[in-house]
């Protein structure tokens, strides 16, 4: 479905859900008047720039202690997609599934599961990704676009289907797979990088806002099963890290 402006595709998707939609139902626009980000933030877009889509998942067999499989899913799809275009060395998944061009944030993904008792009823990922947009006017501190990197234009509509046509070919894979998948296309898989911690309750899901002085240099361990982060430092300790309790300092 498109449409040209609305609030926001996945709000609108959220609102438009029936049980009769079909899996992969997808809302395209042009221009959003209040998209949204991971944890609340914003999404700066140009109207008719960029590919701004949400699209309906629906996995019956994907219980709902394996969220963390649709996530990767659909990062490990969109980096596919993008790297028929763009050098697939440069293209990285950024933890927990932006896609990332260089130290530049080329996509935005946000997951959205609906959960029924142990199953997950229905998912919706919004998804948004810089295709021609040149000129950048809010404070986001790494934005950049396809056309940045190439200098061409590029037709909207072909990517989102070539996107579709990825996702049901990953789709077919195991969870080992996949996984394997995601770690070989992660950011800053291999060497020491900077990280600040951040305040956060005891509680998992709570969302932090600031951070705690002084960056620490670590490496990427791996990333557990359920979407965990986890470092380890210098000195050889090892720590794990919910969404939101790290940042990494770019």
């Amino acid at each position: 479905m498109y449409i040209k402006q609305t609030h926001s595709t996945s709000t609108l998707l959220r609102e438009q859900y029936t049980d009769s939609l079909p899996h992969l139902y997808t809302i395209r626009t042009d221009f959003q008047t209040a998209g949204r980000g991971q944890a609340g933030n914003s999404w700066e877009s140009e109207e008719g720039k960029n590919l701004l889509f949400s699209s309906l998942l629906r996995y019956p067999d994907i219980p709902a202690h394996q969220q963390w499989r649709l996530s990767m899913l659909v990062a490990v799809a969109l980096h596919d997609t993008l790297s028929q275009y763009l050098s697939p060395e440069m293209l990285t998944i950024k933890w927990p599934n932006d896609i990332y061009y260089g130290d530049k944030k080329l996509v935005g993904i946000l997951i959205e599961n609906v959960l029924q008792g142990s199953n997950i009823a229905y998912t919706i990922a919004g998804i948004g990704v810089n295709v021609n947009q040149t000129d950048w006017r809010s404070d986001a501190p790494n934005p950049i676009s396809m056309k940045q990197i190439t200098g061409q234009d590029y037709t909207i509509e072909l990517l989102l289907d070539q996107w579709i046509n990825t996702i049901k070919e990953w789709e077919k894979s195991s969870t080992n797979a996949l996984s394997a998948a995601y770690l070989q296309r992660l950011y800053r898989k291999n060497g020491w990088h900077k990280y600040v911690e951040r305040e956060v309750s005891t509680t998992p899901t709570t969302i932090a806002q600031n951070d705690i002085e002084g960056a620490f240099l670590a490496q990427i361990q791996t990333i557990t099963p359920n979407g965990e982060l986890i470092l380890r430092f210098q000195n050889g300790e090892q720590k794990t890290y919910h969404f939101k309790q790290i940042r990494f300092v770019i």
